[in-house]
Formats: structure tokens, C-alpha cells, sequence
């Protein structure tokens, strides 16, 4: 799908609002690219890696006849134009361009979105941002096991009645706990480093099994519902593709233990969210931390936003002021690659879309 590029005849052009900081990192790493950079044609960023911008931001018709020249003039952009699907099956119908450094780990889904021919998924590269957010996410994580074992919701609400309870309850440990990850990719790879460093006893699901350092048993999807029967508490860092919708339902909800704690920081569409307030209601889950949704914005009427034992995250938990240049960094060392003719790292795969 590649072929080598020298530095000569190769633009980039950034798609996304970029601090002008990063942008000089990647020209310095490599000074015979033409990297294309106008922040007029950017929206501004409201807060650190904000990649779609201000919303209320506008283009005047010759910015916009200024931007999207500027996109169809490059080989590589940084970001899918306006970051969103339309933009990238725009930029794909129309210009020249042969890879694209998505800013999400789960760009797959923009991807799929796009609707883009066979042709143009065999043409264009996207890379995602994946690894750049593990520690981020792992991190969040490792706060959703924690409220869920030292009863942090139960404590907010006797602060809020100013309620001194008249019996001492007691937390549990999560040293000698058992952890269970489903998707062992590098944010699952991140969660449990952090789980092994609290004493957590580790075990996993991975699409190929195969051995994970550190990590007890490791299964397929198939083997889930065993490793459930022991668990303490489950981290869900799966994608939202075809084969992991509502993977977790009823069924694997019924599988677990009474009193697990359920922490989401994949997509939204793994978990069955009516059977997920079903296990709260009757004790199979103890408490829920929930960064993602099926829906998004979650909907005003949902019940999670009211439920006493879930804690409610907009989809903010990979957020970091180190972000952009995380990403940026990535970028820096694809570029190198994208040259070469090397394989890229991180590549959304165009029939799976994760």
C-alpha cells in the first residue's frame, strides 16, 4: 500500500487544532517535509487536545476554499478534515492524499462511518492515537475499582445528608483481589501493570490469545463467563465494533460474582446498559464507573445518571494536558516510517475497523 517517499516531495498538512509548539517539534524532526499549518483555518481549541475545536467557530468561503486546497495539496494530513467522518470521505473522494493520523484510539469507528470504497481503504492508511491514552485510561481505571471497593459513592452521599452512620461498615482490599480485563490490548496491557502494583491478581481476554506478561490466565471471549466466577471486578477496555456489541449482557452479568464492580473505558456499545441497571438492582454489580456510553451525550432520561451506585464520566478519561504531544510524538515516528515504506504503527484495519 506504500510506497518510499523522499522528504522532498512530501507534504503534510494539519487538519486539526495543533499548538504551534507541536507543529515546530514535527518540522524540526523533519525539515525537508513541507508541513502545511495555518491556525486562521483552525477552530480554537477550548480546553488541552480539543481536536474538533471551538463548535461555534466559522470559515468565511475563502478560508474554506483555503482549507480544503490546502488538505487536497498534501500526501499525509494530521486529523480527518473538520474531525469527522464527512470530512475524511470528502478528502478521500478528492484528494491525493495516502495516510492519515487520526487523533482517537477508536478511530475505526469515524472509519467505518465514512462509508469510503474498497479502493479508497486500500489507498488511504489511518493510524490512531492508540497507546497514546493507556495511562490516562489505565489510571481511571484503577479510581473506578477503588471508589467501587472503598464505597467512595455511598460515603458522598452520607457527606451530602451529613449522615454520620451508627454502624461502621467496612471496605474491602484490593490487594489479593482478581482483576478481569477484557481486551488485552495496550490500555488493557496499562490497567493491569497498575492492577499487579496494587497486589490485584490479573486475568484477561484477548481476540488471539496468546501469553501477556504479568497477566494469570488469558482467554478468548468464549472463556469470559469462567474467569467472571472469581472476579472482584472487570475493566472493559474493548472497541465498539460488530463483534462486541452487547458482548456484555445478561448472561455474562448472571456469570459473575455478587458484588463486582464494573469499570468502562472501551466503547459504550460492549455493555448492555438495561442489563448492566438489572445487576446493579439485584447485587451482581456492586458499583459501576462508567466513562462511555451507547449513546452519547447520555441521554438526559437515562437512568445512570440518577443510579446511587454509578458514577457518570463524559467520556473525558484519556483526556491530558500531555496529549497533543503524545500524539505528536507518534506522528514524529510515523513519519519516519511513512518515508521509509515501512509499516506504520497503530493502522485502523479496514475491515474490522478497530
Amino acid at each position: 500500500m506504500m510506497n518510499t517517499m523522499t522528504p522532498e516531495n512530501l507534504t503534510v498538512a494539519i487538519a486539526v487544532p495543533l499548538e504551534a509548539e507541536h507543529v515546530e517539534a514535527i518540522k524540526a524532526a523533519h525539515p525537508a517535509v513541507c508541513v502545511l499549518y495555518d491556525p486562521e483555518l483552525l477552530p480554537p481549541e477550548r480546553f488541552p487536545a480539543d481536536h474538533a475545536g471551538d463548535p461555534a467557530f466559522a470559515r468565511t468561503p475563502e478560508q474554506e476554499a483555503r482549507y480544503w486546497d490546502m488538505l487536497r495539496s498534501a500526501d499525509v494530513l494530521y486529523g480527518f478534515p473538520n474531525e469527522n467522518a464527512a470530512g475524511l470521505a470528502k478528502i478521500a473522494a478528492s484528494g491525493k492524499v495516502r495516510w492519515i493520523q487520526a487523533m482517537a484510539a477508536g478511530a475505526g469507528g469515524a472509519v467505518k462511518a465514512a462509508n469510503l470504497s474498497e479502493a479508497g481503504l486500500q489507498r488511504i492508511a489511518v493510524t490512531s492515537s492508540a497507546g497514546v491514552h493507556g495511562l490516562p485510561l489505565a489510571e481511571f481505571a484503577m479510581m473506578g475499582v477503588l471508589n467501587g471497593f472503598k464505597r467512595t459513592a455511598e460515603m458522598a452521599a452520607d457527606q451530602a445528608a451529613r449522615h454520620w452512620p451508627e454502624l461502621r461498615t467496612p471496605t474491602r482490599l484490593v490487594s489479593g483481589s482478581n482483576l478481569v480485563i477484557t481486551g488485552l490490548g495496550e490500555i488493557g496491557v496499562a490497567t493491569a501493570r497498575l492492577a499487579r502494583a496494587m497486589g490485584m491478581n490479573v486475568s484477561g481476554t484477548k481476540r488471539t490469545v496468546k501469553p501477556v506478561s504479568g497477566v494469570g490466565t488469558v482467554t478468548d471471549a468464549d472463556g469470559l463467563p469462567a474467569l467472571l466466577a472469581n472476579a472482584d471486578a472487570l475493566v472493559n477496555t474493548l472497541p465498539g465494533t460488530p463483534y462486541t456489541e452487547k458482548m456484555i449482557n445478561a448472561g455474562i452479568f448472571a456469570a459473575m460474582k455478587p458484588g463486582t464492580v464494573v469499570v468502562n473505558v472501551g466503547r459504550g456499545t460492549v455493555i448492555d446498559e438495561d442489563a448492566l441497571l438489572d445487576a446493579l438492582d439485584n447485587g451482581q454489580v456492586s458499583y459501576a464507573c462508567l466513562d462511555v456510553f451507547a449513546v452519547e451525550p447520555l441521554p438526559r432520561n437515562s437512568r445512570l445518571w440518577g443510579h446511587p451506585r454509578v458514577m457518570v464520566s463524559p467520556h473525558t478519561s484519556a483526556l491530558s494536558g500531555a496529549e497533543n504531544r503524545l500524539i505528536a510524538g507518534r506522528f514524529i515516528e510515523n513519519l519516519s516510517r511513512f518515508q521509509a515504506g515501512e509499516p506504520l504503527l497503530h493502522v485502523v484495519d479496514p475491515v474490522h475497523f478497530y
